[in-house]
């Protein structure tokens, strides 16, 4: 299995998507002159205390607020020192945006700011040696804890992401090299900016969807635009020197990517409430500004059927394997709730959960089955991170 990451422009969009074969597996759109603050690093005022939920509000550039919980944010970087490190109002301080504002909720801002490559993370705030739950064998996770603990010091800890996998000493060291200039850097004249000024701008959506593809998967990054096409290639030759080789300029005006992939017909498919699967069941996903819920019904399938619960299982089957689909392609995340249909056997149900998890479990966003409820229902929660394809897609026509 290979993926080509498809990156092109449509009128005030970017669109950036993954591509196996001819089927669409992730997708982002991003409006050109909208300001992404999503990874930025900031000089930010305290401008509130909310002491029954242990929060503070933080105003950054362009009056924006955020919300900075303060029971997991306790090793802050003042702009003038203090003896303590208790956040007071009127503290100025630095921050990172670690979740994007998502319709009436206010960014996420952290004080525990990290850098993140191909290879590893690098975590202020968090000391210690972390590696990816995804690399599974032992001999290697020792190799890659050895690598990362000769760069351990006081000041911040190091993550080994799933792309360390079989990544040579020279790779990751150098990796960590430029973040450790970089955090250096912006630790000694960070502190001396002004308030509300931006001291770290994180890539741009399609950079980082290069940079967190699995690197064994990407086989291809495509674009026909010439300006992206640069900057691309100026990040690879800082940060991915191995992958350049994966960089194509799509020359044919006549007959653009858009037209080739049929990417504006998938994308509105994507968005569809209603999605058909082959056994003429459906699922409807209905995202909710709490969580999302999709509903597997048997639509067509069980026309004509004598085996009722046998149809039921293989529906199931199969709409599993669509809603992993899906739950990637959307974007979707926090809490998600499936209702499938009905399952008398107790061992159908658990090989249908055991078949979901494994799905799951290949999603490049961490992904958890929680369990199926008292009433039937399969809770999974994601990680939130970027704002979900409809959200992406309502702000880019704005």
């Amino acid at each position: 299995m290979s993926e080509t990451l498809i990156i092109t422009r449509k009128d005030n969009k970017i669109i950036t998507a993954a591509f196996e074969e001819n089927e669409m597996l992730q997708v982002s759109v991003e409006k050109i002159e909208a300001e992404n603050i999503l990874g930025n690093i900031y000089i930010g005022k305290v401008k509130n205390i909310i002491k029954n939920i242990n929060a503070a509000f933080v105003e950054v550039e362009g009056k924006t607020m955020c919300y900075l919980p303060l029971d997991s944010n306790d090793n802050p970087i003042f702009t003038i020192p203090k003896k303590n490190k208790k956040i007071a109002v009127g503290d100025t301080i630095m921050v990172q945006i670690a979740k994007e504002n998502v319709k009436t909720k206010a960014a996420y801002a952290t004080t525990n700011f990290n850098f993140t490559g191909k290879y590893i993370v690098l975590t202020h705030g968090k000391c210690k040696i972390g590696i990816s739950k995804k690399i599974t064998s032992e001999e290697e996770r020792e190799r890659l804890k050895d690598i990362l603990s000769s760069h351990k010091n006081e000041n911040y800890g190091l993550i080994a992401r799933t792309n360390c996998e079989g990544a040579s000493l020279d790779q990751i060291e150098q990796e960590i090299k430029v973040f450790d200039a970089l955090y250096e850097n912006i630790i000694q004249f960070g502190v001396h900016k002004s308030r509300f000024t931006c001291i770290y701008h994180a890539p741009k959506t399609y950079v980082c969807n290069i940079r967190d593809g699995i690197s064994d998967l990407l086989q291809e990054i495509v674009t026909d635009d010439d300006a992206i096409c640069d900057e691309i290639k100026e990040y690879l030759n800082l940060y991915q020197r191995e992958d350049l080789k994966k960089l194509r300029f799509y020359e044919d005006t006549n007959f653009g990517l858009n037209q080739l992939y049929g990417i504006e017909t998938k994308l509105e498919k994507a968005l569809q409430k209603q999605v058909w699967l082959k056994s003429g069941g459906t699922l409807v996903i209905e995202p909710t500004e709490a969580l999302t819920v999709i509903d597997v019904n048997t639509g067509k399938a069980i026309k004509g059927k004598r085996n009722v619960q046998e149809t039921f299982r293989k529906v199931n089957m199969e709409a599993a394997k669509e809603i992993a689909k899906q739950i990637r392609l959307r974007n979707l995340s926090g809490i998600i709730l499936i209702d499938f249909i009905d399952l008398e056997s107790n061992e159908s149900k658990t090989d249908l959960l055991r078949f979901l998890n494994s799905l799951l479990k290949k999603d490049p966003i961490g992904t958890i089955l929680v369990d199926m409820t008292a009433l039937g229902l399969v809770e999974i929660t994601r990680k939130k991170v970027r704002k979900p394809l409809h959200e992406q897609v309502k702000n880019s026509i704005i």
